[in-house]
């Protein structure tokens, strides 16, 4: 099965190894990659985990279970992962999810730092374009698997 966060290797040699514990991101992008995948599965404890330490205060997993409720995360495309300095990192993203129904876009411009030798979200600025959009069902799928949006994707939302 192709992993959640779209890249081109499957879910177990891909985000599988670093939310189950097994392995630890090496990189800013793949930390971001397998957050996104931990909520298209419901694995919040995993997000929670991954939070810098500043930012993790007063968060639980049953405060993001809630906030995602009713969200169904299902592509991600990233669009740059810039390296700044040996301990901090940004990756610019855009995810997509169903809500109710219609098709939403999160574009976040993410900041990583890396505390204890592991990589952490740090915090992110959204972009303008974040919100319900409207896409062709005839267009390729946002997932990128060469397949029509209508005949991929969309057919999560029925």
């Amino acid at each position: 099965m192709r992993c959640f966060c779209c890249s081109t290797s499957s879910y177990e040699h891909c985000c599988a190894p670093f939310i189950s514990g097994t392995d630890s991101p090496q990189t800013a992008e793949q930390l971001m990659r397998s957050r996104f995948t931990a909520y298209a599965i419901k694995q919040y404890d995993y997000v929670r985990d991954t939070y810098s330490e500043e930012k993790r205060q007063g968060i639980t997993s049953e405060n993001l279970e809630s906030s995602a409720s009713g969200a169904h995360w299902f592509a991600l495309k990233v669009h740059t992962s810039t390296h700044s300095k040996p301990s901090s990192d940004t990756v610019e993203f855009t995810a997509y999810y169903f809500e109710n129904k219609h098709l939403f876009q999160l574009h976040e411009t993410s900041r990583f730092i890396v505390e204890g030798r592991l990589w952490r979200y740090h915090d992110g600025t959204l972009h303008d374009d974040c919100g319900k959009i409207k896409y062709g069902r005839n267009l390729p799928c946002l997932c990128g698997n060469n397949k029509k949006f209508k005949q991929c994707c969309a057919t999560k939302v029925r």
